[in-house]
């Protein structure tokens, strides 16, 4: 493993506490004990999407740093794969989240962009990746 490998996966592993943190708050959330959050069943499905991308993003980002290490690629676009699934499963699962924030919110707003603007990054990396491991 490289040494820029090493270094995403432990800035990536440090960052899941925070979304287990959030799965226990969802938890929480769904199983009633935030009432006074006055969430509708949109916001719930916004949040509930939202840490599960986080989840599943995460481990394809420290699958994707491995992978790396093993492309025939130039150093800044391996550079901008490690840093693309990485920032992605961010916006991604943001998008979710802020799009969905605020009182009787009942539709995606703008901030829903983070999560387009996630889903071309993490596309665009995951091309790169597979065109330079196929190389």
């Amino acid at each position: 493993m490289t040494h820029e490998a090493k270094l995403f996966c432990g800035i990536t592993l440090i960052t899941i506490p925070s979304i287990q943190y959030g799965g226990y708050f969802l938890l929480r959330l769904l199983s009633g004990s935030h009432q006074e959050l006055e969430l509708n069943d949109f916001q719930k499905a916004m949040f509930r999407a939202g840490h599960a991308h986080a989840g599943v993003l995460v481990i394809l980002s420290l699958i994707c740093q491995l992978l790396a290490d093993e492309v025939s690629l130039a150093v800044g676009l391996i550079w901008s794969v490690r840093v693309g699934v990485t920032v992605a499963a961010i916006l991604i699962s943001g998008g979710f989240f802020f799009s969905a924030m605020g009182k009787g919110v009942t539709r995606p707003n703008k901030l829903i962009s983070l999560l387009h603007i996630g889903v071309f990054v993490l596309a665009a990396s995951l091309v790169t990746l597979g065109i330079g491991l196929l190389r």
